[in-house]
């Protein structure tokens, strides 16, 4: 038999039993929209956190109160340190007079991290505050000001807006030169960022100020102490050796050991391993619940597929009889699993698209009262050639034992079944 005259009974045997057929791609289809859909959602939290982490470039390291434990690698060790960030004040001048001394370190910056009530007209609401250094802070985080201008040096009692702060979370849009009062201290608006373009918005819900006025604001904290400190270094192809090197030279201010350390030390390369770890994992988890219903799809192929070998066993017969080999009978069954499997595949795709633009809609409406922007679900082009694969890839070996069994069928007796 020809490969052609393969395939051409191949689709006329499952369009005869279009019903059947199709109940059975229908499997295939929730399987893979399950797959795809959860999927998604990982690879949007990947994306947002991804462009979050841009506005820290891959020269600028984080020192942070709070020790991760193993001093790299730990996920929930990184993870404690940034959310310890906001409400230890352990790092001081002393600690930024020992980074400077560290050979390959160009630049350091103190920052004072809080919250503070921001009232603008009759409206009052929190938000972020941090306070910076105004000479050095924009060397540190790729930002850019859309409107307005950048603090000068000694400039006090002026703010920079992120996005949403300015443009959505009041009622009215904050404008430039407009007043605004931060926990009871009045600050002029003398710029606003641009938005940031992550769906999160980090940034965009920040408020910039001079370090020293945000000691004012956040209160309770000495004049000395920081929430974390900005370190800019001037070889990005060495960050790991200068990482050693800062950790040595804090160790020796702070006289912490390995084991005791009251600090961590974060680059963009480990905050970008953190994050694909993380995600990963929960990929593998949502992939892994959702790849249930797959496999529930699959038992449906195979099923389908031996119903119809003891439908079609004179057919099997007859073929055998006109010279068709085992192989050729065994291809024209694969064939079909296979095939539903990719229809199956295909339409799940489809259906992938609009059940993750239904979860997106339903996270904006969710969220948008909040004032909090979650990630949205994303369908990368690697994920569709996964899902189709995959449940080809599934459809024919789902049809592999029932194509095995009609290939092994003997022709006089196959002949003779009613």
């Amino acid at each position: 038999m020809k490969l052609v005259d393969i395939l051409v009974i191949s689709f006329r045997n499952l369009s005869q039993r279009s019903l059947r057929s199709w109940l059975t791609i229908l499997g295939i289809v929730i399987g893979v929209a399950a797959v795809v859909s959860m999927l998604s959602i990982g690879e949007g939290m990947r994306s947002s956190i991804t462009s979050q982490l841009s506005v820290f470039g891959p020269d600028v390291l984080m020192v942070m109160p709070g020790s991760s434990r193993t001093g790299g690698g730990d996920i929930t060790g990184v993870i404690r340190a940034v959310l310890l960030a906001r409400g230890m004040k352990t790092l001081s001048d002393k600690d930024i007079e020992a980074i400077k001394s560290v050979e390959g370190v160009k630049a350091v910056e103190g920052e004072v991290i809080g919250t503070g009530f921001v009232t603008y007209g009759a409206e009052r609401l929190s938000a972020s505050i941090r306070g910076v250094d105004p000479t050095k802070w924009r060397d540190m985080l790729n930002v850019e000001i859309g409107d307005g201008r950048d603090f000068q040096p000694n400039e006090r009692r002026v703010v920079i807006l992120g996005y949403r702060i300015a443009n959505e979370m009041f009622s009215q849009p904050i404008s430039i030169g407009s007043q605004i009062t931060i926990n009871g201290i009045s600050f002029k608006v003398i710029g606003i960022l641009k938005e940031s373009g992550g769906q999160m918005g980090v940034l965009d819900n920040v408020i910039f100020m001079n370090i020293k006025d945000a000691r004012d604001v956040i209160k309770n904290i000495e004049s000395d102490k920081y929430s974390l400190i900005n370190v800019k270094i001037e070889d990005v192809s060495e960050v790991d050796d200068i990482v050693s090197r800062i950790d040595e030279a804090l160790m020796r201010e702070r006289k912490e050991t390995p084991d005791k350390k009251t600090y961590t030390i974060i680059s963009a390369k480990q905050i970008a391993q953190t994050v694909n770890m993380i995600i990963s994992s929960m990929n593998l988890f949502l992939g892994g619940i959702a790849g249930v219903s797959l496999v529930v799809g699959a038992i449906g192929i195979a099923n389908t597929m031996f119903t119809s070998v003891m439908e079609r066993t004179r057919q099997i017969g007859t073929l055998k009889a006109l010279g068709a080999k085992n192989s050729e009978i065994m291809k024209m069954f694969l064939f079909e699993s296979a095939l539903i499997g990719f229809v199956g595949g295909l339409i799940g795709i489809f259906a992938g698209f609009i059940v993750t633009g239904l979860l997106n809609e339903f996270s904006i409406r969710m969220f948008s009262a909040t004032g909090m922007r979650m990630s949205s679900a994303i369908i990368t082009p690697d994920l569709i050639i996964l899902g189709l694969s995959f449940a080809t890839i599934i459809g024919a070996l789902s049809g592999l034992i029932p194509a095995k069994r009609a290939a092994e069928l003997e022709p006089v007796e196959a002949l003779r079944y009613e």
